[in-house]
């Protein structure tokens, strides 16, 4: 194992990668993330990182660089953040379609307009349905762990699929934490070489990204459904072998005395780290609070996720984002699809966006709103909103 060193979000991410030895970066520069680039820039200028690093003019180049690059058998990785990720978002579907395992660092920062430079998930979430592997950090050591284990879960020959994790801007990408490093032969041992599913090769031509009409179509969406749902089986392999390797354990939910919880907090990114610490103070009263941290988000641990939840009375959502004229946002609607056919309540709230605090007051509502649920037995009719001036919570 390494030393101890006190980085930001954004410095782990790169100093991770570069233990990965990536062959191509491409990427432009777009706050909060710029910094992940601009450290592995420099080491690449300093000649600690033998890689070909390709400063583009936009994001939607950035990805299809990572398209032709890894379609050549090449280790790649990218970065981008909010209006970055939706200038590339025509380049993600056909990078998954592909079958190509690029890596993207994500500063989740939200959408304009109006203009936020400020923590919000939806820039990732929306991502959705795009075909990648996504992955919530929570905080500077999990964007550090989550980068090895990235490339090895996207190149298994098993998965083969670009995968993207994010970190809350400023509140994890600039903020400074210690992190326990990686010596870089552990992590050679811990990630082998890249070995392609197939690449483009002019003495053995294969046709890539052709038209699929109605004739062929539905069955490659079938048959790249299938891969997504099969990688949840080598995600928790990497898992448990990066556990062996570091003793950081991480799972697809991660529980915090969920086993005999009353309420459920269900959180992901940033905001967990807060939410555990009402846990405790609560576990000080008495009262039996637990959490569930959707790390994993696709593809979507249903299984794991109601096994967390199933002795819970409510379970209590918290989305840094919103789905205008939804029944509700994002991880909420996933959470209540997933419970439909039997399980808590569920009971829904937005906080933070824009990067707005979400303090320790602010969740502890929460979970007092939800243990009035739970005593009722009634579920709410409308998704509340945290800490927002003017309106009554």
């Amino acid at each position: 194992m390494g030393e101890i060193v006190g980085m930001t979000g954004d410095e782990s991410i790169a100093h991770a990668v570069k233990l990965c030895d990536p062959d191509v970066i491409a990427a432009y520069p777009i706050t909060p993330q710029t910094i992940m680039v601009e450290r592995l820039a420099d080491f690449v200028y300093d000649g600690e990182l033998d890689s070909e690093f390709i400063p583009v003019e936009s994001e939607h180049s950035a990805m299809s660089c990572c398209y032709g690059s890894s379609i050549a058998g090449a280790r790649v990785f990218t970065a981008s953040a909010s209006q970055g990720i939706a200038l590339m978002f025509e380049i993600l579907f056909i990078v998954s379609n592909a079958r190509l395992p690029v890596v993207m660092g994500v500063a989740n920062r939200a959408l304009s307009a109006p203009i936020n430079i400020h923590a919000g998930l939806e820039d990732q979430l929306v991502c959705r349905d795009t075909g990648w592997i996504s992955i919530f950090c929570h905080d500077c050591q999990s964007a550090y762990d989550t980068t090895i284990m990235a490339f090895k879960i996207a190149e298994d020959k098993e998965v083969s699929l670009p995968l993207m994790y994010g970190i809350d801007a400023f509140i994890i990408s600039h903020a400074l934490e210690g992190v326990e490093t990686l010596e870089k032969r552990e992590v050679e041992d811990f990630l082998p070489p890249r070995d392609p599913l197939y690449v483009l090769d002019p003495d053995d031509p294969i046709s890539v990204g052709s038209l699929a009409l109605q004739d062929s179509y539905y069955e490659l969406k079938y048959a790249q459904e299938q891969v997504m749902i099969n990688s949840m089986k080598t995600i928790k392999k990497v898992q448990e072998e990066f556990g062996e390797l570091t003793g950081r354990y991480y799972n697809v939910i991660n529980t915090y005395y969920a086993e005999d919880a009353d309420v459920i907090l269900v959180t992901q990114g940033a905001i967990t780290g807060t939410a555990r610490t009402v846990v405790d103070r609560y576990r000080r009263q008495g009262k039996k609070l637990g959490l569930a941290q959707v790390h994993v988000y696709r593809p979507f641990p249903e299984k794991e996720l109601r096994d967390a939840l199933k002795g819970a009375k409510v379970a209590a959502t918290i989305d840094r984002s919103i789905t205008f004229g939804a029944p509700g946002p994002i991880l909420y609607s996933d959470v209540k699809v997933t419970t439909s056919n039997g399980g808590p309540i569920i009971q829904g709230f937005i906080a933070g966006l824009g990067g707005r605090d979400v303090r320790i007051e602010d969740i502890a509502k929460v979970a007092d709103r939800a243990f009035e649920t739970a005593k009722t037995g009634e579920e709410p009719s409308k998704i509340s909103w945290v800490g927002v001036r003017g309106v009554e919570f």
